[in-house]
């Protein structure tokens, strides 16, 4: 495996690969890597002869208050992790080699079309003013970087999601998306880099939020109701049993554009973001007949 830093190398190398007519996939991280960026991994590998992970924490998708100066860096771990799991090449750029002349940099906000919400105007987007114009100028940059013929994204970050593929489609972009899906601890919390701020008890509380989301799926599936409204409320109660975790937002919305819904139907998602105790954490689960989310 290899550790390219600067861009110009990283594109030196990729043409030798596609030169060889390699498939070139893509995962981007920000390190502080787990088990579930390990299954982006493994859901780009069978389909390309080089995969390409980035670790970059973007500055661009930090708000004023929040944990950009703590958060997680562990390279060296990282790369390791990456070299073990069949990672062909780790692009670990600086601040300095991702945006070279700052604030000159060209963001890409998410515009609204004639008539719609946009799609970051809720949810993340509401309570993240700007995140998501961080998220996806960074992510444009790498793709016009190591120009991937696949990536993979986790779908624990749903409306992260939901924003790349409109990117990719309305831009052009000539990548395909793949969706793979959350990646939970034997107990059912959602794998997160931000679970290394929880403690031991405040780790034991969290728990609260996957089981909301599984209570309200299951509520839906067992036939009691289709009413949002009325499921909505359920997950809030199950949140509220545990001390110090605080929802920002509980919803269900339609799987396309995430617009809120007043009756739930196969396919439609749950979301939350809740903080428990000074971590905030993000889930959400599909509403399906066949199977209830664990």
């Amino acid at each position: 495996m290899r550790i390219v830093t600067a861009i110009p190398q990283l594109r030196s190398v990729l043409r030798a690969a596609r030169a060889r007519g390699d498939v070139i996939g893509f995962v981007p991280t920000m390190g502080a890597l787990h088990d579930g960026h390990l299954a982006l991994v493994d859901a780009v590998r069978p389909r390309a002869g080089c995969v390409v992970m980035s670790i970059f924490v973007n500055p661009l998708q930090f708000g004023p208050s929040e944990d950009l100066a703590s958060y997680p860096r562990t390279l060296e771990g990282d790369s390791a992790l990456a070299a073990a799991h069949d990672v062909d090449i780790v692009f670990a750029p600086s601040a300095a080699e991702m945006y070279p002349l700052p604030p000159a940099v060209a963001v890409i906000p998410v515009a609204p079309r004639p008539g719609d919400v946009a799609l970051d105007a809720r949810w993340e987007g509401a309570v993240r003013p700007g995140h998501f114009a961080g998220v996806l100028t960074v992510v444009a940059k790498l793709f016009h970087i190591v120009q991937p013929d696949l990536a993979a994204f986790g779908r624990k970050d749903l409306q992260q999601l939901t924003l790349i593929r409109a990117m990719v489609r309305d831009l052009n972009i000539p990548v395909d998306i793949v969706a793979v899906p959350t990646v939970r601890s034997a107990d059912g919390l959602a794998l997160s880099s931000r679970n290394a701020y929880l403690s031991e008890s405040e780790r034991a509380r969290a728990l609260a939020i996957p089981r909301a989301l599984d209570a309200m799926v299951r509520a839906w599936t067992e036939g009691q109701t289709t009413d949002a409204g009325t499921l909505i409320a359920l997950g809030h109660e199950l949140l509220a049993q545990e001390p110090d975790v605080t929802a920002d937002y509980l919803a269900i919305a339609d799987a396309e554009r995430l617009e809120p819904i007043t009756d739930v139907v196969p396919g439609a998602v749950a979301m939350v973001a809740a903080r428990v105790g000074r971590t905030r954490l993000i889930d959400n689960a599909v509403f399906a007949q066949a199977e209830v989310p664990r």
